[in-house]
């Protein structure tokens, strides 16, 4: 077997606007802007190609694409779109990608600044449990300020999955 597969290098997010998506961004998770693929100020992309490469619906059109860096791991890619037919976000009992889940140091902090720059926390964090288990491991999902679900999570003692698998989720 070939070692083809590296990693997430991003993840795609539609957002409803994208400067307040960055703005949030860079508050609550010390997201940078790394580029723009696509800026608001070219024509909008409304061709039949385009449309047909995203699987998207006749009737829509691409507006802005915006990439986002985090201080460690993958990348966001922020889409604006326009169009008649957009649906809110999925939550986690809705069939798709359903959270990005944020590595953190101290989830209170992580809490807080998600707060500050507009999110909302749907409970304090949470213990983690059973195989995930250890002093100080927490989680806790929040909304974004346009409604898509992410969790934070911080493990500071080693997790008991590690005394069973040959891989962590982290690189040492």
């Amino acid at each position: 077997m070939n070692n083809n597969v590296h990693g997430i290098d991003h993840v795609g997010l539609t957002v409803p606007n994208l400067e307040e998506a960055t703005n949030f961004l860079i508050k609550a998770l010390n997201a940078t802007v790394l580029y723009d693929t696509y800026k608001k100020s070219e024509p909008i992309r409304d061709s039949d190609f385009i449309r047909k490469r995203l699987g998207i619906r006749h009737d829509m059109a691409e507006r802005a694409i915006r990439m986002i860096g985090l201080p460690n791991g993958a990348q966001i890619e922020l889409f604006e779109f326009s169009g008649p037919c957009q649906k809110q976000p999925i939550t986690p009992a809705d069939f798709g990608w359903q959270h990005v889940a944020f590595y953190v140091d101290d989830i209170e902090e992580a809490v807080t600044q998600v707060e500050n720059a507009g999110g909302k926390r749907n409970s304090d964090p949470i213990d983690l449990g059973g195989i995930e288990s250890g002093i100080g491991n927490k989680f806790c999902y929040c909304l974004t300020p346009w409604g898509s679900t992410i969790e934070l999570i911080s493990y500071p003692t080693p997790q008991p999955y590690l005394k069973e698998s040959k891989r962590r989720k982290w690189p040492v």
